[in-house]
């Protein structure tokens, strides 16, 4: 590949007009010099395989795309083979008008039809987050296919084959995992009966998932937490990102997700406050604490001008803002460079409430700290304060206590 980067100079063929931008915006997005020249190097391929069969940029299309990658397979090559590397040069063509714009299919069929409506409700009536919205559907989708397989018309869905379906699918999920999917098909079967494509409601016909015993709250240890802080080397910009994110995380208890939906304007530095994201689109105000806004100044110095008003951004290209996979990925690389058993994100928000707890703090002060909806959320942290429980517990009768 080496070799053939180096031979070309040049992009060939009815898509050379489109390389000098493609290359301006490469380098935009923070690709190196070495992946520029490798991703022009695909394009030029691209583009001499449509001159080969006297094609024009306008005839790229998705059907196409698909036989330009076979015959790339077929002749033995082993770079740029799958479809997901052609979203960036397609994007970039497509953006520029070069190549005709995926026109989004025409839901067909009753359940399609039936899904969309579905999605409709669920966004406007029920308000439900985009990532929620996802899931739902897709549980929604694999129910009733599951229904069209088996021949059946969802109009004459009944509480058997409701029950039939859960009893199916919970034993190859785990137990959060089964409880999600019953959620989801209860939600479909209300709206099914709200529009009356069933003509009696279904919902109690699904079954309850047996909870398996609950797992306490596991907290890292102080110890823990403060090697995890010293691995992040805040000499570099990336080292001074990370132990912001790890400081948030483990003295704020914020989720992933909110870390990642952190914006620049979200801070009020002259009142100490931070604005967080949480679940259910609810946008609460923290308090900031000293050492979190020191470490978020020290990155935000390194941080330099970027394309997205996200807080947290990549170091790799494509440039952008860091999403909740991004942030979890940190703190697994936190735990390799400590040598500690790798830990997701969510370890530092049990950390944060059990240090609270530990510190004197109440269950409803430390439910504000986390922005849970309701104290019961809360009140397993209290089962974690075994102190606390020695004393109230009653001496064994006849015996030791």
């Amino acid at each position: 590949m080496e070799r053939a980067v180096r031979q070309a100079q040049a992009v060939r063929g009815p898509l050379a007009a489109y390389a000098p931008g493609y290359r301006a915006e490469l380098i935009a997005r923070g690709y190196s010099l070495h992946a520029v020249r490798l991703r022009l190097w695909q394009l030029d391929h691209i583009s001499r395989w449509l001159e080969r069969d006297g094609l024009t940029a306008v005839e790229l299309t998705p059907a196409r795309v698909v036989v330009f990658l076979a015959e790339r397979r077929a002749r033995g090559y082993r770079s740029w083979v799958s479809p997901q590397s052609m979203v960036l040069p397609l994007g970039y063509l497509r953006a520029v008008g070069a190549v005709p714009a995926v026109v989004p299919s025409v839901p067909e069929g009753p359940i399609e039809e039936l899904l969309v409506g579905y999605r409709r409700y669920l966004a406007c009536e029920r308000g439900l987050a985009e990532g929620t919205l996802g899931d739902y559907e897709r549980i929604a989708r694999l129910f009733l296919c599951q229904l069209g397989d088996a021949g059946l018309g969802v109009e004459r869905l009944s509480a058997a084959e409701v029950t039939a379906f859960v009893a199916r699918e919970c034993p190859r999920r785990s137990v959060p995992s089964a409880r999600y999917l019953v959620c989801g098909l209860r939600s479909l079967l209300r709206y099914l009966h709200l529009v009356g494509v069933v003509p009696v409601s279904l919902v109690a016909a699904v079954p309850g998932v047996a909870a398996r015993r609950r797992k306490l709250p596991r907290a890292l240890e102080p110890a823990v937490v403060a090697r995890l802080l010293a691995s992040c080397d805040r000499r570099r910009t990336v080292g001074r990102r990370d132990h912001a994110i790890m400081l948030l995380l483990g003295r704020l208890g914020l989720r992933a997700g909110e870390v990642a939906a952190l914006q620049l304007e979200d801070f009020d530095w002259r009142a100490g406050e931070m604005l967080v994201r949480g679940k259910g689109d609810r946008h609460e105000r923290l308090p900031l604490p000293v050492d979190v806004g020191q470490a978020l100044v020290l990155y935000l110095r390194r941080r330099g001008q970027q394309p997205t008003r996200a807080l947290f951004v990549r170091v790799r290209a494509p440039r952008g803002a860091l999403d909740a996979r991004g942030v979890c990925a940190v703190v697994h690389d936190a735990c390799v460079r400590a040598g500690i058993p790798p830990v997701g994100a969510h370890r530092l928000r049990h950390t944060a409430a059990t240090g609270m707890l530990r510190a004197g703090a109440s269950l409803p002060e430390i439910a504000e700290v986390l922005r849970h909806h309701r104290l019961e959320t809360t009140t397993i942290y209290a089962s974690v304060d075994r102190a606390a429980l020695r004393e109230l517990a009653l001496p064994w009768p006849g015996g030791r206590s």
